[in-house]
């Protein structure tokens, strides 16, 4: 039973009590009722406002997320973009020339000087866990 209900109950409670509307008692409680129900439709009001305000929230808060997609989804693609073309640089002892190259080629093992030519190999044998798979090894290649 909701608040308005409860009101009309009270009201129909005072009238079939019969009250003396002539009498302060009589005239108090018939006052309050008033109050309670001028309070209840009130209160129905603020419900009703306060139901439009979350549709409203919900919808700014939708139109908020689309826009941190659009804002901030291009950013992490362009984050993960330059994470996968990481780039590396060397120079090349022959001509003191930079040298820049991908991952792929740190794979390969060596890269060609594009300025003088001079084959350039890279030995990872020194760096720390580094191995040759050797008898000793306990990497995880096979």
């Amino acid at each position: 039973m909701g608040i308005s209900e409860k009101v009309a109950y009270l009201k129909g409670l005072a009238e079939g009590m019969s009250l003396d509307v002539k009498s302060k008692e009589g005239k108090l409680l018939l006052a309050v009722i008033d109050v309670l129900d001028d309070m209840a439709e009130e209160i129905l009001d603020m419900q009703d406002l306060q139901m439009d305000l979350e549709a409203g929230l919900d919808a700014v808060s939708e139109d908020l997320e689309d826009l941190e997609y659009v804002v901030f989804d291009e950013e992490d693609d362009e984050e993960e973009e330059d994470e996968e073309d990481d780039c590396y640089a060397t120079t090349c002892p022959s001509c003191e020339e930079e040298i820049y190259f991908d991952e792929s080629v740190l794979e390969e093992g060596e890269v060609i000087c594009h300025n003088c030519g001079e084959r350039l190999e890279f030995d990872f044998s020194e760096l720390e866990g580094a191995c040759d798979c050797g008898d000793d090894c306990d990497c995880d290649a096979e």
